[in-house]
């Protein structure tokens, strides 16, 4: 179902969130050896940045939501890295994201976490007849007693009600569990896992889809929703096909298997939000780092 062109009322906001912050340290530093920890660590913002570079013009206004490229803030705190700085971030964005008011939001980021705040207002605009699919290798359930600290790990349990207090009194809307369903997914820690079955998250897997994406659709169906807001992680695609993401994932969907699960989503559903999350672009930091010191193009080091 397309939804065709804005009208005045309906305003079709495009969010640039460069987050980096949420990824945790232990991911970076495993994933991406190749480059310096501080270079790594905010590879997340300059994929944001490509991607805003290469989508076509953008029909509706554009907002960039502040992001620190500083080391100021990244201690881990309750059991999530950075803390202090994804939490002042996060209500900064909400408040631009409402002060658009909103009726679809396309986000440019950045790590997952850059959902949260879209799809929560997207909540409070439509309610119960907003579902949320989130095409990602990963469940993204992780809450602060998991082992892994990254606050990216932590975005589904924020969007539906179980994440940390600090991060859930910022929200204006949550979404019920079980109205998320996480496609694609077939990568996930065992001390989070069980979140999935005791919150009542519906999950398929790459396998399910690779034929047709008529489990996810009925699924839709049974929720009764009209309009979908969706999360599009890059790492889904499968890392034999191409690495998009910080880790290599293989066995996910293929480019063209994904291609068509949110073709198909248009189709029948009304999507507001649309998210493309975790880009790493490898050889744009690898050319940033022969460029670093050179004349007439180096800048300022914010740290």
């Amino acid at each position: 179902m397309s939804s065709g062109p804005s009208t005045p009322a309906e305003v079709n906001l495009r969010l640039i969130w460069p987050q980096w912050q949420g990824a945790g340290t232990s991911s970076v530093t495993a994933l991406a050896p190749e480059f310096p920890f501080d270079v790594a660590r905010r590879g997340y913002a300059v994929g944001a940045a490509v991607l805003e570079a290469v989508l076509p013009p953008h029909d509706g206004p554009t907002v960039t939501a502040p992001v620190s490229l500083t080391d100021k803030g990244l201690e881990e705190r309750d059991g999530i890295e950075a803390k202090t700085v994804v939490v002042t971030q996060l209500a900064r964005a909400l408040e631009l994201i409402r002060e658009q008011a909103p009726a679809r939001i396309a986000t440019l980021g950045g790590e997952c976490a850059v959902s949260v705040a879209p799809f929560s207002v997207l909540a409070e605009r439509y309610g119960d007849d907003l579902a949320v699919v989130w095409i990602d290798s990963h469940p993204d359930i992780g809450t602060g007693r998991s082992a892994y600290p990254g606050y990216h790990a932590m975005a589904v349990s924020a969007l539906t009600g179980h994440g940390d207090p600090e991060v859930q009194a910022l929200l204006p809307a949550t979404v019920s569990a079980d109205r998320v369903a996480l496609a694609g997914l077939h990568a996930w820690t065992d001390d989070d896992f069980p979140n999935v079955a005791e919150w009542g998250i519906r999950t398929f897997g790459p396998d399910r889809l690779r034929e047709s994406s008529a489990p996810l659709l009925d699924w839709i169906a049974e929720t009764g929703c009209s309009k979908v807001a969706v999360h599009f992680d890059v790492d889904t695609i499968d890392s034999d096909e191409i690495v998009l993401g910080l880790g290599a994932e293989p066995g996910g969907l293929t480019s063209a298997q994904a291609r068509r699960i949110v073709a198909d989503l248009e189709r029948v559903v009304d999507v507001v939000g649309f998210t493309i999350a975790e880009f790493f672009p490898r050889q744009v930091m690898h050319l940033q780092q022969i460029l670093r010191g050179f004349p007439l193009v180096a800048g300022s080091d914010p740290r």
